[in-house]
């Protein structure tokens, strides 16, 4: 098993800068595919981000990709989202989430196996 958690989250007023990480003790963290999740209140699950476990390969949602940016440091097991010029409609939980690395990456919540608890992201307007 994988255990990760989140952190970095808290409450920002729109425009402000927030970086999470995401981080899993282990030997093995370098072999999972790394990707971020977030839930709105209301609305279901949305791919944020992901990135390989070389950190090569990274995919971006469309709302996001021009303002959010992730990397991972495989010597600390941690990953981590820079997120810029939040927006309110940014405020949910946000998760990580790991699978076994692939050939190619993914942004379907379905695809991944283990989930941290989250970390709570509120942009205030």
């Amino acid at each position: 098993q994988l255990h990760l958690v989140e952190s970095g989250g808290g409450l920002v007023q729109a425009g402000d800068s927030l970086r999470l990480s995401c981080a899993a003790p282990g030997p093995t963290f370098n072999m999972y595919d790394i990707g971020w999740f977030r839930r709105a209140p209301g609305k279901e699950r949305e791919f944020v981000a992901a990135i390989g476990w070389r950190g090569s390969k990274i995919l971006y949602g469309d709302s996001v990709k021009d303002r959010f940016t992730i990397s991972r440091d495989n010597a600390k097991n941690t990953v981590i989202l820079e997120m810029n010029n939040l927006k309110a409609e940014d405020t949910a939980v946000y998760y990580c989430a790991a699978r076994s690395a692939r050939i190619t990456l993914v942004d379907s919540s379905d695809s991944y196996e283990y989930w941290g608890q989250g970390t709570q992201v509120t942009i205030s307007s």
